[in-house]
């Protein structure tokens, strides 16, 4: 059972699916009120027609991460309606994996996962600083990923956009310490989240895999066929392959769960036995 989340008005961007829509479900359950910010209308409404059904606390807002001005306007009618801004998720994003042999095609995907990851962050930050700031306190939780880590074929420029998210946590935490809060949450890879739909070039995928190539490219095949051997696909096993959304959400709920006193600043959930060398 929730013991912090209670009460806190949490602002989560990409809520209309995948990480974005598990992370405010869990956290809508576990007490909080739940600000979930897309674009898409539909899949926004859907997402917390569920949330008040299942008697918890919430309101989808459209906006735009690239749009500074859409973002500060929701932070404002965040705090109309609950009085405070405790957590901001900067959760949207896209992952349009491709070499830089692929840039023709590439081009405009990329601009708009620099659009979406790295400034739609700054952005998040931008409209609720003042706010926590005011409060005297609050909590960012930047979704890095391990893509991050290291500059690997297929993935600079989705990558760098990781990086920047990384440097840019890191930075905050220094200025705004005993203030704000900051988690940086850097996923592995995962089935399931809609990420892997922005991908250009299959073959740019196995950039962090490393020696690991030709098994990764195994476990992919028999995962596709839903053939994977069951020690890779139970979570007791040591073996595990790859991690669900349901995992990471509950890993970016558990850094919000605490008390303001604590916090945790870095985290990677992984599976015990994938291919990802990063």
């Amino acid at each position: 059972m929730s013991e912090h989340l209670k009460d806190k008005v949490i602002i989560v961007t990409g809520a209309g699916n995948g990480f974005g829509q598990l992370i405010s479900e869990k956290c809508a359950a576990g007490g909080a009120k739940v600000v979930g910010l897309d674009v898409d209308a539909d899949n926004l409404k859907t997402v917390f027609d569920g949330i008040t059904a299942a008697d918890g606390q919430g309101v989808g807002m459209i906006a735009d991460v690239t749009d500074l001005a859409q973002m500060r306007d929701a932070a404002r009618r965040a705090i109309e309606m609950y009085g405070a801004i405790d957590v901001l998720v900067n959760n949207a994003g896209i992952m349009p994996l491709a070499f830089f042999a692929d840039h023709a095609a590439a081009m405009a995907a990329w601009d708009r996962a620099i659009d979406i990851n790295f400034k739609g962050a700054v952005h998040g930050i931008a409209a609720v600083y003042d706010q926590m700031i005011a409060q005297g306190r609050g909590h960012v939780v930047n979704i890095s990923s391990i893509y991050g880590n290291a500059g690997v074929e297929g993935s600079g420029v989705y990558s760098a956009t990781k990086a920047a998210v990384t440097v840019l946590s890191d930075s905050l935490r220094i200025e705004t310490k005993g203030k704000i809060k900051v988690t940086t949450v850097k996923p592995t890879g995962v089935l399931g989240t809609g990420l892997m739909a922005g991908i250009l070039n299959e073959a740019a995928a196995f950039g962090l895999t490393g020696q690991r190539a030709a098994q990764f490219a195994e476990h992919w095949g028999a995962a596709a066929q839903g053939e994977l051997p069951g020690a890779l696909t139970d979570v007791d096993s040591i073996q595990y392959w790859m991690i669900t959304p349901t995992e990471l959400a509950n890993a970016v709920v558990h850094v919000i769960d605490q008390p303001w006193g604590i916090s945790i600043s870095d985290i990677t959930v992984r599976a015990s036995g994938e291919d990802f060398v990063y």
